[in-house]
């Protein structure tokens, strides 16, 4: 009885060991944190007041955003039953009507808004190159825009940032883009289907024009779009007509022109041709960001974890 109880505290005796080297560990890092609390202490003010200095110079950014419903295609849904009734024919003809399975008609559109060559024809047309890439302020009394003095003249219409080839003074349209992109947010509700156009803008006024004339110029960019493209299938399906005597054939290819005139006088008569707008873009009160209390607490955070780490470091590395 005696050796057994003798092999269990040789048992327990690693165990209780291992307890008090944690303990041990635990009161040394205090004892490490504390022999540095003043390091710590001086540099998370100092993270402290650089995340205050940096948080105030931050210029207010406002976001102005619109809720736009799709618009009915109404003129979808003649091709749709053209496509059940007359599908077979109508390849024999050589056209496609389609089965419902193509690009929904809302999707394309932001797309098209995000694209290239729509956002290239947006910033020349209403001459926003210097809202978007020189900003730097705005002011609240006079609601006028101050810009960079060291990128764009506002006095002489002049760029005078200073980069290397193959950029130039003048921001290039691929840049512009990038930064357009940045700007706005386009999220379609997959429940409602409703769609969120947003422009974020040092200037409230500015947001808030940006989102209305986006509206406007992707309906008409749309509307162009299908009524081209209808003009050239109505000239397609005339030719067809005076070359085909087949009655059945015929008869498909009418109800094609007539579905494409259909397109024609819809896009005409509509302005809200892909999107209604229910809810329309206002001038915003409040900014939309920074979080200057946010900033300044996690800097605050940062310079805590960073000074401590540092103290732990030197510690250690002291010991060895």
């Amino acid at each position: 009885m005696e050796n057994n109880s003798n092999n269990l505290n040789q048992a327990n005796m690693p165990m209780q060991n291992n307890i008090a080297d944690d303990e041990i560990d635990l009161r040394e890092l205090f004892s490490a944190i504390w022999q540095g609390k003043w390091i710590i202490i001086a540099i998370t003010t100092i993270f402290a007041v650089a995340s205050v200095f940096y948080a105030i110079n931050q210029p207010n950014i406002y976001k102005s955003e619109a809720l736009l419903a799709p618009a009915e295609q109404d003129q979808q849904g003649g091709l749709g039953a053209l496509a059940g009734q007359f599908g077979g024919l109508a390849s024999l003809a050589g056209v496609n009507l389609g089965s419902g399975g193509g690009v929904d008609k809302t999707q394309m559109a932001l797309e098209v808004l995000k694209s290239r060559q729509f956002t290239s024809d947006f910033i020349k047309k209403h001459n926003i190159l210097p809202d978007l890439m020189a900003v730097e302020s705005w002011n609240r009394e006079t609601n006028k825009i101050i810009y960079n003095k060291d990128i764009y003249n506002q006095a002489e219409n002049k760029w005078l940032r200073e980069v290397k080839a193959p950029f130039k003074p003048e921001p290039s349209m691929q840049e512009a883009h990038k930064v357009f992109l940045q700007l706005v947010t386009a999220n379609t509700n997959k429940e409602t289907g409703m769609i969120t156009l947003a422009i974020e803008h040092v200037s409230p006024y500015i947001a808030q024009e940006w989102v209305n004339w986006l509206i406007q110029d992707i309906n008409a960019t749309m509307k162009k779009r299908d009524v081209i493209e209808a003009n050239k299938s109505t000239n397609f399906l005339t030719q067809q007509l005076e070359q085909t005597k087949i009655a059945d054939i015929r008869v498909v290819l009418y109800k094609l022109v007539e579905e494409q005139t259909k397109t024609i006088m819809f896009a005409n008569v509509r302005d809200e041709y892909v999107f209604k707008t229910i809810d329309p873009a206002i001038v915003p009160e409040q900014k939309f960001k920074p979080k200057r209390a946010l900033i300044c607490v996690l800097g605050v955070l940062l310079g805590g974890m960073l000074s401590v780490m540092l103290v732990l470091i030197r510690y250690f590395m002291n010991k060895k």
